[in-house]
């Protein structure tokens, strides 16, 4: 039998996000997904050192947010964004994943108040880390059109 859920959260314009469980019957965990396509704005010398901060800027935005609510102040943090092929004018894909323990065994995976949790914590992200970014741009997809290139094609 078939025991692991996904459900997508909407209303994020620059990412795909959703979230799961291995196990709906036994909720202990759930982890949340998102997706999305970055750009870098300049030239850095190390990348690297630049994605570490990231997911480390992500880690502190989820620890504020989680803190009183349903899921455990533990989680894991899995930022998947390959430094060694960011570059300008060229996305990159990258793939966040954050593993949540849950304090209450008794919440079911379809309850509003987990994908409301989960929603408000994916805002902070948002807000804390892809906003006001000064390394990337963040796009849903690789070969989405800016403004100004579909007017131009309009036109003609």
């Amino acid at each position: 039998m078939k025991k692991g859920k996904t459900s997508k959260i909407q209303g994020f314009k620059a990412a795909k996000v959703l979230y799961g469980t291995v196990d709906s019957l036994n909720l202990k965990s759930l982890y949340l997904n998102i997706q999305t396509w970055v750009e870098p704005k300049k030239d850095v010398d190390n990348w690297s050192r630049v994605v570490l901060n990231l997911s480390r800027a992500i880690k502190h935005s989820v620890y504020e947010k989680t803190k009183n609510t349903i899921f455990d102040d533990k989680f894991i943090v899995d930022l998947d964004l390959r430094s060694s092929g960011l570059n300008l004018n060229k996305k990159s894909f990258m793939n966040l994943e954050i593993n949540f323990y849950i304090n209450d065994t008794s919440l079911n995976f379809k309850d509003g108040m987990v994908k409301d949790t989960l929603k408000d914590i994916t805002s902070q992200i948002f807000l804390d880390n892809f906003k006001i970014n000064p390394y990337f741009k963040f796009y849903l997809s690789k070969n989405i059109k800016t403004l100004k290139e579909t007017i131009q094609t309009e036109d003609v």
